[in-house]
C-alpha cells in the first residue's frame, strides 16, 4: 500500500510545483483559509490514485469536505488527505508546505506519507514496518531512502512551532518545558522533524484538522513517537468534524515528560 501512496504523492506534488513555478492565484474559503489551484490540482490526482487502487476505502480529502462531499466512514477504516498542508507557506514561496496522505483503522493512523515538493523530500512510515525519509529527484522519482528513528530527548529539548499558526498558549506551554532550543517551521514538516530527530517536541494550542495532522502522525508513530492530547490519551481520527483539540507530539522517549510537564 505504502507504495501507492507514494506514487500518488509524488504526482501531486508535480502538478503542486507547476502552479508554483507561475502566478498563484488565491482565494478564500468558507473557513478564511486560502486555498489556490495547486490544491485542486493535487487533491484530484490523489483521488484518483485512491479510487483506482482502494475503491471500498472511503476518503477524507480537505477540499473535498470543504464542498461538502462527506463519506460514511463508520467502517473505520477511511483515508485521510491534505493535498497542500501548508498552503500560507506555499503563497509566500518559503517551501514549507506538504502533500499528506494516512489510512486509518480505527482511529489509528496506520500509514502515511508525508512529501515536500518544494524541498524535494519525502517521509512515509506504517506502524508495522517502520518510518523512512526519501530524497525525490527533479523528475519526482525516489533516488534514495533510509529508515528513521525518532530520538531519545536530551534534557534541553529542541521545539518546534508552527510558522504561520502560533498562539499565545503554545509559548506558554513551552515556558514550561525548559527547551534547549525553538524551530519554526510550516505544514506536517514538524512531525517529520521529530521522526527523523532532528527534533524533539511539538506542542499545538491552535486549530488543527485531522487532515492537517494525519499522515504526519503517521510518520511519527511508524518511527517511535507519538501524537497525544494535553491529558496524555494517544490523538485519535474520525472525530465529528474532523477537527483536533490542542496536542503535544513527541519523540521516542519525550512523552513522559511533555506529559509531565502538560499538568
Amino acid at each position: 500500500m505504502i507504495g501507492i501512496l507514494e506514487a500518488a504523492a509524488l504526482e501531486a506534488g508535480k502538478a503542486i510545483m507547476a502552479v508554483y513555478a507561475g502566478d498563484v492565484a488565491v482565494s478564500i474559503k468558507a473557513d478564511c483559509s486560502p486555498v489556490t489551484e495547486a490544491d485542486g490540482r493535487a487533491e484530484a490526482i490523489i483521488l484518483d490514485h485512491l479510487a483506482k487502487a482502494f475503491p471500498d476505502i472511503p476518503v477524507v480529502a480537505e477540499e473535498a469536505v470543504a464542498a461538502g462531499s462527506m463519506p460514511d466512514i463508520r467502517g473505520g477504516r477511511f483515508f485521510l488527505v491534505d493535498p497542500l498542508d501548508g498552503t500560507k507557506e506555499f503563497i509566500a514561496r518559503n517551501g514549507d508546505f506538504t502533500v499528506n496522505i494516512a489510512l486509518i483503522e480505527h482511529g489509528v493512523p496506520v500509514a502515511g506519507v508525508v512529501y515536500a515538493p518544494a524541498r524535494g523530500q519525502g517521509w512515509s512510515g506504517t506502524l508495522d514496518q517502520g518510518a523512512a525519509a526519501f530524497a525525490v529527484t527533479e523528475d519526482f522519482t525516489i533516488a534514495a531512502r533510509h529508515a528513521v528513528k525518532a530520538r531519545p530527548s536530551p534534557q534541553a529539548p529542541v521545539a518546534l512551532v508552527s510558522r504561520s499558526h502560533n498562539s499565545p498558549e503554545t509559548l506558554a506551554y513551552l515556558k514550561t518545558c525548559c527547551v534547549g532550543g525553538e524551530r519554526s517551521i510550516g505544514s506536517s514538516l514538524k512531525f517529520c522533524l521529530l521522526a527523523e530527530g532532528s527534533a524533539d517536541l511539538y506542542p499545538r494550542f491552535s486549530r488543527t484538522m485531522e487532515w492537517d495532522t494525519a499522515a504526519g502522525d503517521a510518520v511519527l508513530r511508524a518511527a517511535g513517537g507519538m501524537v497525544s492530547t494535553v491529558d496524555g490519551a494517544p490523538l485519535t481520527y474520525g472525530k465529528p468534524g474532523f477537527e483536533n483539540p490542542s496536542f503535544i507530539a513527541t519523540g521516542l522517549s519525550a512523552l513522559g515528560f511533555t506529559r509531565q510537564s502538560a499538568t
